[in-house]
Order: C-alpha cells, then sequence, then structure tokens
C-alpha cells in the first residue's frame, strides 16, 4: 500500500505541504482525505494513524507521521534538489526556514486559519499578530534576496520551503493581511504556481465545510441540490 493520508485540502494546512512536495516529484502515492471534525473522524484515523491525525504516507508497510518527516523521506525518495536546494548552506537555511514555519507564528494561525477558498475580514491586529506578519515578511524578503535570483520562489527554483509557506501565503490572501512589494510578489509567485492552481480548484471542489466560531470548530457537508 502507498498512500498518503489528508485531511480536507481547503482547511488543513499540515496536510498540503506534504501534498505539494510529493506533486513536485511525482511520488507515485494514492492521496486519501479523510474529512476533518466530523464524528468518525478520530476513530478513522486512530486505525491507521499512531497520532489520529493527517497526514500520514503509508509506504509498503512504513508508517511516517507529520509533515516535515513526510517531507524529509520524500526528500531521500527525491532526486537530490527536487525537494531541498542542492546547494548545501542553502539547503541548510531552506530546512530552517520551513522548521520556523513548523513551530511558530501562534498568532498568525490562530487569528487567522487557513481557508483557501473563503474571503473574511482582516482581525485585530493585536501585536503579536503584526509581529507574526513582520517576520513572515521579513525572512521572505531577506531569502528572496540572498538566494533568489534564478526563480521567482524562495530559493529560486521552487523547494519544500515554500511548500511550508503555501498555507501561509493563502493566509495572507484570505484575510487581507498587508505585505511589502517584494513580499506581494513571492506569494503571488506561489499563487500562482501550476501545482498550487490544482490543488487550489480541488480545495475548491470539496463539499465540506469547517467554521471557528467562539465555541471552537464545527463541521458539515454542503447538502445536494433538490
Amino acid at each position: 500500500m502507498r498512500q498518503l493520508v489528508l485531511g480536507n485540502l481547503n482547511y488543513s494546512s499540515w496536510s498540503i505541504r506534504p501534498l505539494l512536495v510529493a506533486r513536485h516529484v511525482s511520488l507515485p502515492v494514492e492521496e486519501v482525505i479523510v474529512p476533518l471534525d466530523f464524528p468518525d473522524t478520530n476513530a478513522k484515523l486512530k486505525e491507521i494513524s499512531p497520532t489520529a491525525k493527517v497526514p500520514l504516507l503509508l509506504w509498503d508497510g512504513q508508517t511516517v507521521w507529520e509533515s516535515l518527516a513526510i517531507t524529509e523521506w520524500i526528500a531521500e525518495w527525491a532526486e537530490p534538489g527536487q525537494v531541498w536546494p542542492e546547494d548545501a548552506a542553502a539547503r541548510a537555511i531552506a530546512r530552517a526556514a520551513a522548521s520556523e514555519m513548523h513551530a511558530g507564528f501562534p498568532a498568525l494561525r490562530k487569528d487567522c486559519p487557513m481557508d483557501i477558498r473563503g474571503r473574511e475580514a482582516t482581525p485585530e491586529m493585536t501585536p503579536a499578530l503584526a509581529a507574526d506578519i513582520a517576520r513572515v515578511d521579513a525572512l521572505w524578503c531577506d531569502l528572496r534576496m540572498r538566494f533568489g535570483e534564478d526563480g521567482p520562489f524562495l530559493f529560486g527554483q521552487w523547494s519544500a520551503a515554500d511548500a511550508f509557506y503555501a498555507p501561509v501565503v493563502t493566509r495572507f490572501r484570505t484575510y487581507g493581511l498587508p505585505l511589502s512589494p517584494a513580499a506581494q510578489a513571492y506569494a503571488d509567485a506561489v499563487l500562482t504556481d501550476a501545482k498550487f492552481l490544482t490543488l487550489e480548484e480541488q480545495a475548491r471542489a470539496e463539499p465540506w465545510w469547517i467554521k471557528y466560531g467562539p465555541d471552537g470548530r464545527s463541521s458539515g457537508s454542503l447538502k445536494p441540490e433538490a
């Protein structure tokens, strides 16, 4: 069995990170979506995942969970330079940038949940949110200036660092968050990447919804037309 188990593409930022990596290297794997926040979601995931979470890679009897670990597994499967930059120094910085996204930006995550197809009002600009936005903008601009001379992405050519920041790019669009011209140019490159456009189309077509309210998250399916 070779499966990449994912949550809703529209909402699961952790799922689309390794998914974009897998698609960019043409990993021969079946993509399986388990809709999140339904009564049976946890039970379904417990049957296959040690954490009962997505994403999860099942490959010939091997189980790999967690976005960054899956990305590194794909990097070992793929040709050098397909997932991370070939240059050792750039590769180290790319991993650091991805890890920063992996562990950081709590205010951005909390105040601006990913919703690729959504368009929402800009949230209150708290000091914590403003600091996260400023750091993202500065990081993108710095990486583009230092490593981006041979392409429109953070390290010129597309890499896993772009996969990890793709859900952040969508948040800036969904909530109308401010970006400097250089950072916006990078965001535009991500949003017009062919692999992202395919994913966006799939996210728009998904029948499930998740809403965020004062009492937490709720979910459901769109009712079929009568």
